[in-house]
């Protein structure tokens, strides 16, 4: 069930927030079938502001048409992730290298936050760990097309995060491999910087496409 927005004039943002994260989640499986009508009850706002979201995240590719009526949470393909995650490599491969190079300082913070949503097992926390710390590095790289480019992958990539999370446990190493890239980066080795990120990189893919399929293999199809 999806939770209520408080009552405003303008929620196109929540809603479409709201629905995000659903998706992302596992709230709103893949496959599933939507309509306006349905989420604006659940949400508690008029049909306006939903039918806007809606049309955002089809744009984001995030759903499709339903046969007849309504919309589908469009169905995870793990191809199409594997591929997203060898662009997501060469990305973090580059913000890497430029922010060793400025011998940037990655908090500690999101580190001990990421460690923490990962001992308690909260999908929703661990996803946006995850985000926020790689954004940190792509902010340090001084380069802003790469925030705006790895951004638009991180749509998608977040939803596999979370239906793999959604059905097992993550990699006890991602933060410890975090953590490496980060003193890579605060000693100005941009080589080795580079290296750990695609490599880290590399084993998410390996990992959550893997576990992807087996998780679409027992999971039931919509209707």
């Amino acid at each position: 069930m999806l939770a209520k927005i408080p009552s405003r004039t303008d929620y196109v943002d929540e809603v479409y927030r709201s629905l995000l994260d659903a998706i992302s989640d596992g709230t709103l499986a893949p496959g599933a079938r939507i309509t306006q009508e349905d989420l604006a009850e659940q949400l508690n706002v008029s049909r306006s502001p939903v039918l806007q979201a809606l049309r955002m995240l089809k744009k984001d590719g995030l759903l499709e048409d339903a046969p007849g009526r309504g919309l589908l949470v469009t169905r995870l393909e793990p191809m199409r992730i594997s591929q997203l995650y060898q662009v997501r490599g060469a990305l973090d491969a580059l913000a890497a290298q430029l922010a060793a190079k400025r011998c940037a300082e990655i908090p500690a913070a999101l580190i001990r936050e990421g460690r923490s949503a990962a001992a308690e097992g909260n999908v929703r926390a661990m996803i946006e760990a995850d985000i926020a710390f790689h954004r940190a590095i792509y902010e340090a790289s001084g380069n802003p097309y790469i925030v705006d480019t790895a951004l638009v992958h991180w749509i998608h990539l977040r939803r596999v995060m979370g239906a793999v999370l959604m059905h097992g446990e993550t990699r006890a190493d991602i933060w410890d491999e975090h953590e490496a890239i980060c003193s890579a980066i605060r000693a100005g080795d941009g080589a080795l910087a580079a290296t750990l990120s695609e490599g880290h990189a590399d084993n998410a893919r390996e990992s959550l496409v893997s576990r992807l399929e087996l998780a679409l293999t027992l999971a039931p199809r919509a209707a």
